[in-house]
């Protein structure tokens, strides 16, 4: 498996983690990452390169191995804060995705969705009831968006929303690619109860055009890693809880 093949895979390569995995000097791999950075196939970061998304979002099913690891993690700790008999909305993405499979064997559970995926997944689980939004179908990725999406999801009023987001800056803004699917977001957000927000580490070496909202508007964000320092300050001024999906099934709290 070369470098390219291992970013795309996992969304982010290190130095010193691709020195060990072919037996070269880091300075080989510097190398190699800076000429995949010059052809514009990854991009840069401290101490290794992420796959490049940083203004165009990367097609559905290499967001899907992105991260899957990590969006595994996060997935067990949301499963374990959502109680059974209660109601949720799921909302377009990979990470979202992956909780929808870790809700499967919860009772009594009302499901609203805009992600034709989500609903797939939960709709034969026994204890799941599932409520699909209407609107426009991306083909792209099964997400459901535009204005009738927003009208049933301000029908509810519901326990907890579960949003994923496509980027972090640093001043802890939450951003995404599609202004139609921000305007979802941004609707579930507004008729949640306890608001959840789960994102893997890459998302803090992205870009995205259009705001969802800020750190403040979450209570919870699930993670798979430490977050940054710079961002871990917005964080911190926003009062969310951070939980951090530690490698062991048990999740891990971090301030």
């Amino acid at each position: 498996m070369d470098i390219l093949e291992i970013a795309r895979r996992e969304g982010r390569v290190d130095v010193e983690g691709l020195a060990v995995r072919f037996d070269v000097t880091p300075q080989t791999i510097r190398k190699d990452l800076n000429d995949l950075c010059d052809m514009e196939k990854l991009h840069r970061v401290h101490g290794g390169a992420v796959y490049p998304s940083n203004t165009v979002n990367v097609a559905y099913q290499a967001r899907r191995d992105i991260a899957a690891d990590g969006k595994a993690r996060i997935a067990a700790a949301v499963a374990n804060l959502i109680q059974d008999n209660s109601s949720l909305i799921l909302n377009i993405g990979t990470t979202t995705e992956e909780v929808a499979q870790a809700l499967r064997r919860h009772q009594g559970l009302m499901v609203i969705t805009n992600n034709l995926n989500v609903a797939y997944i939960l709709a034969d689980a026994p204890g799941v009831e599932v409520v699909v939004t209407g609107g426009m179908v991306r083909k792209t990725d099964g997400g459901i968006v535009g204005a009738a999406a927003v009208d049933l999801i301000r029908q509810f009023k519901v326990d907890y929303a579960v949003v994923g987001t496509s980027a972090i800056d640093e001043e802890g803004t939450l951003l995404d690619f599609d202004y139609r699917e921000v305007r979802v977001s941004q609707a579930i957000l507004a008729q949640a109860r306890t608001k959840i927000l789960v994102a893997d580490s890459t998302k803090f070496e992205r870009r995205a055009p259009v705001q969802i909202g800020q750190m403040s508007d979450i209570d919870i964000f699930v993670t798979d890693a430490p977050v940054p320092s710079v961002v871990a300050e917005a964080i911190a001024d926003s009062g969310v809880e951070v939980i951090v999906a530690a490698e062991q099934p048990a999740g891990q709290v971090a301030s």
